[in-house]
């Protein structure tokens, strides 16, 4: 029998109890319920899977940032389940975001740079049709169940030339290389009003944190220190260049206002995807569709602003391209909860078919390697290992473990070097264990090189060898070929 459906209503009330507990003003059915009470079933709902490409966690409100850059986002998660502690499977777009539909890891789906191939005679664009034709993606499976499926996205490292578009009825992809949610945002709006009646699901993307866009009309400044005497101007080529640098040099050397700098324009972004965020979920309660849809918020990855002596993401495993916001409201949910235990990006696709108790054939169930959140939703702990991985323009191979109890490896496969951080006591990586505790990074390595054999690759059998894929289609490197 099929689930009523729900109107969702995002109302800030009065904390002021009555002597009854209850809100004044407030009917007892309208009361929040606890979320460890909300069912975890939800068949024949929509679901929207909502990508803030390149939002590092540690600068989003309701996970510890005090700038306030996502009071939309916030609002949100005091609604929501609030995953503080989740983690891509990789540090950059390509490998990340398709591990989200396949539910595999980016050494699985191929999808590991932009180019398959590139060398002086042969450049293959990356295509999951090409490297991983048996794989079934998220939009498959629902398109599969009766869903229509839309994709809006800014383009570049999503765009449908790698495969995204597999499953999808719909899948915009066309305008700016890196647009922003101005861009996907109403073209979603209008799709998802044509489709009211149906059951959906949507991917909405937008790159509006990421270094390479840049507001149409420029930055305000507005959190900017006073007296900065603009060095930098926040162009998408400077940050191109400092990118460029740190892979090149191994590190930059920046001045402590410069690095302010960059983070307050990081922050001003933030603030404004925030801001067109808030009027596609309006619009989404105007067309009467948000009391029977899952939001799934999250990043493909974070990004680093000179943590640890780089720009941008991608050639490093720190935390600050891999912690990544993750926020799953389920409709009706008034009541918010923090989840603490560690996750991975890995888990989403499991979570998606689970909560809409979609029925899985053996092979799909069989391609899945997270496991979904639906027990981690109703207060059952989370203990797994959290694995992410880099094949970054083939500068570095690296690999990553996080262990529940905060300890991380991180494995550089062409120098054979490790660090080991102890993350509850150094959770900004900066102090590498490694050499004083050679036991427990023992332990680690092998608990990682195991992983990745348990998905078939051996790491110690292959020779990585440091070479060149662009990641833009005239690269620094390669301009005009």
């Amino acid at each position: 029998m099929p689930r009523p459906r729900i109107v969702v209503l995002v109302v800030l009330l009065s904390a002021c109890l009555s002597p009854c507990g209850c809100r004044r003003g407030v009917a007892p059915e309208e009361q929040p319920i606890d979320p460890a009470l909300l069912p975890m079933k939800y068949p024949g709902h929509n679901v929207i899977l909502v990508s803030f490409d390149a939002l590092q966690a540690a600068h989003v409100g309701c996970l510890g940032y005090a700038r306030n850059t996502s009071p939309t986002l916030d609002a949100v998660a005091r609604q929501a389940f609030n995953f503080t502690h989740a983690y891509s499977v990789a540090s950059w777009t390509v490998p990340a975001s398709m591990s989200w539909f396949t539910g595999v890891y980016p050494s699985e789906h191929g999808l590991t740079n932009k180019f398959a191939v590139y060398t002086p005679e042969l450049r293959k664009l990356a295509n999951l049709k090409q490297l991983a034709p048996s794989l079934m993606t998220l939009a498959d499976i629902l398109k599969h169940h009766g869903y229509v499926t839309g994709g809006f996205t800014g383009n570049a490292g999503v765009s449908g030339g790698f495969g995204y578009e597999q499953g999808f009825d719909v899948y915009f992809h066309e305008l700016e290389k890196f647009g922003g949610l101005e861009q996907s945002v109403p073209e979603a709006l209008k799709w998802i009003a044509a489709n009211k009646d149906n059951k959906f699901f949507v991917f909405l993307h937008g790159y509006d944190v990421h270094g390479q866009y840049a507001p149409a009309a420029g930055y305000d400044y507005r959190f900017v220190d006073k007296g900065y005497d603009f060095k930098y101007t926040g162009a998408e080529h400077e940050q191109e260049a400092l990118r460029e640098e740190g892979l090149d040099k191994g590190r930059l050397t920046m001045r402590p206002e410069d690095v302010r700098f960059w983070r307050a324009i990081y922050d001003e972004k933030i603030r404004r995807a925030d801001d067109r965020f808030a009027q596609f979920l309006a619009k989404l309660e105007a067309i009467g569709v948000a009391g029977k849809t899952l939001l799934v918020l999250t990043s493909d990855h974070g990004t680093e602003f000179y943590e640890h002596g780089r720009f941008d993401h991608g050639f490093t495993l720190y935390n600050e391209p891999l912690h990544v916001p993750l926020i799953i409201k389920l409709p009706g949910q008034k009541a918010g909860k923090t989840v603490a235990d560690r996750v991975s990006s890995i888990d989403i696709m499991p979570t998606i078919l689970d909560l809409l108790d979609v029925p899985l054939a053996d092979a799909a169930r069989k391609q899945l390697r997270g496991t979904s959140l639906a027990a981690a939703l109703q207060g059952k702990a989370v203990t797994r290992d959290v694995f992410s991985e880099t094949d970054y323009r083939q500068y570095t191979y690296k690999r990553s473990i996080i262990t529940p109890d905060g300890w991380k490896l991180i494995y550089t496969l062409e120098t054979r070097t490790r660090e080991l951080y102890d993350l509850n006591a150094d959770p900004a990586e900066e102090k590498n264990l490694a050499g004083a505790d050679v036991k427990r990074a023992d332990a680690l390595e092998s608990k990682l090189f195991a992983h990745f054999r348990s998905i078939g690759h051996d790491l110690g059998r292959k020779r990585w060898e440091v070479g060149f894929n662009p990641v833009y289609t005239f690269p620094r490197k390669d301009k005009g070929k």
